[in-house]
Parts: C-alpha cells; sequence; structure tokens
C-alpha cells in the first residue's frame, strides 16, 4: 500500500472510529443517568481493580485536579466508594457501589444494544468483515 493510500486509509478509519464513538455514547444514554464520558470511563476502570484517583489520573492521562472533581462527582451520585488506603494513611483507595457496577452494567448494555441495531443491517459478507477487523483495530488501539 502507498503512502497516500495509507494515509487515506488513516483518516477514514480515524472518522469512523470516532463517528461511532460520539454515536454510541450519546445515543445510546437514557434521561436518567446521564453519565458523561470521563466519569464512564473512570467507573469502566474501576470495574477492573479498585485504584487511587493519582493511579486513575495517570491511567486517564488527565490532571490529579481533574480526577479529584470526577471522582467526587462520582462520590456524591453514590457510584463510586473511598476508603483509606491499606498501606498510607494519606490516600484513598476508590471501588465501584453496588449501584456504580448496576448502572455500569447497564449503560454497556445499551451500548451494546445501540451497536447491535445497526450491525443488523449489514450483510453477512460486511459481518464478516467486520468480525476480521475488530481484533485487527483492538491493536491499534492498544499502541
Amino acid at each position: 500500500m502507498s503512502d497516500t493510500d495509507l494515509g487515506a486509509l488513516a483518516v477514514e478509519l480515524r472518522l469512523a472510529c470516532m463517528r461511532i464513538s460520539r454515536r454510541v455514547r450519546f445515543e445510546a444514554q437514557d434521561d436518567e443517568w446521564h453519565i458523561p464520558p470521563h466519569q464512564f470511563s473512570v467507573l469502566a476502570r474501576l470495574d477492573k481493580a479498585d485504584a487511587t484517583p493519582s493511579e486513575l489520573a495517570e491511567a486517564e492521562k488527565v490532571s490529579a485536579p481533574s480526577m479529584t472533581r470526577t471522582v467526587a462527582g462520582l462520590v456524591e451520585a453514590g457510584l463510586v466508594a473511598r476508603r483509606a488506603h491499606p498501606g498510607d494513611r494519606r490516600a484513598v483507595v476508590l471501588s465501584l457501589t453496588g449501584s456504580g457496577r448496576e448502572l455500569l452494567t447497564q449503560i454497556r448494555a445499551r451500548r451494546d444494544q445501540w451497536m447491535s441495531s445497526r450491525l443488523a443491517d449489514l450483510s453477512e459478507e460486511e459481518l464478516r468483515t467486520l468480525a476480521q477487523a475488530a481484533p485487527l483495530l483492538a491493536k491499534v488501539a492498544a499502541r
């Protein structure tokens, strides 16, 4: 593939991924629990493992004060709980509450349903192509 073709493909993929990401975030939300993308991302990270605010800030590539505001909103909403860090009295460890885990599950289900409804209109051949592309796109995203 020529550099020109590679550049054009990069643009097409970037735009398609951005549009899908934006649409799945905003069209699959409900009015009762509008969770901004940065808060959803923190909930998803805490679903994998408890973390300190500084660990979350580093993982999310945001400043500590920004993460402090994000966490405060999630704690106030009852979605995240703070507890003392076992090895550092100055630090706290954050974890999902039952409500946080339930909300995360609901949001993921709505997003999956939204995406499934869009995929349902594709041909079998198109679905096979996407099935082959999905691991490649995950590989690109992981870099």
